[in-house]
């Protein structure tokens, strides 16, 4: 058995915007296996129209997806929380191998199991491409931007 992964369930406002820092802070490493760490063996996923099972798919979708966006940085924001449950905004900045910068805006529902791992996620994302100039996120977020909500454009 996996062991926890606090916070864990229920969630208070506090402890769900802990487990979404904490959430934004792995995916910036763009280290697939760390990141498939806070899901459970048997995580399901929906991540635009690619539907996944599993830690080792959720590692390989995650290889792939690293090796085509260059320069990956995201930002989320809790949305809402219930229970077992939490909904998040979220935006990433990104740029394929042709050099085009896009930043991709998107939601994600989660849900947990009593260890606080994800058992479920369902992600819906767009992609705009932006010039290098416009780009606004670079990096995992500086302390000081920490807890605070980021804008929309």
């Amino acid at each position: 058995m996996s062991e926890a992964r606090p916070p864990l369930p229920p969630f208070t406002r506090e402890t769900a915007a802990r487990k979404v820092q904490a959430a934004e802070d792995a995916w910036n490493t763009r280290d697939p296996h760390k990141v498939a760490l806070a899901y459970s063996e048997d995580s399901v996923w929906r991540n635009r129209d690619t539907f996944l099972t599993g830690r080792a798919a959720i590692v390989e979708f995650l290889t792939a997806k690293w090796a085509r966006e260059h320069d990956y940085a995201l930002r989320k924001d809790l949305w809402a929380h219930d229970g077992h449950r939490i909904a998040v905004r979220f935006q990433y900045e990104s740029r394929d191998a042709t050099g085009q910068c896009r930043r991709s805006y998107g939601n994600e529902l989660w849900e947990f199991d009593e260890r606080g791992l994800m058992t479920r996620r369902e992600a819906s994302i767009d992609d705009v491409p932006i010039d290098e100039a416009d780009r606004r996120i670079h990096g995992p977020r500086p302390e000081a931007e920490r807890g605070l909500s980021f804008p929309l454009e």
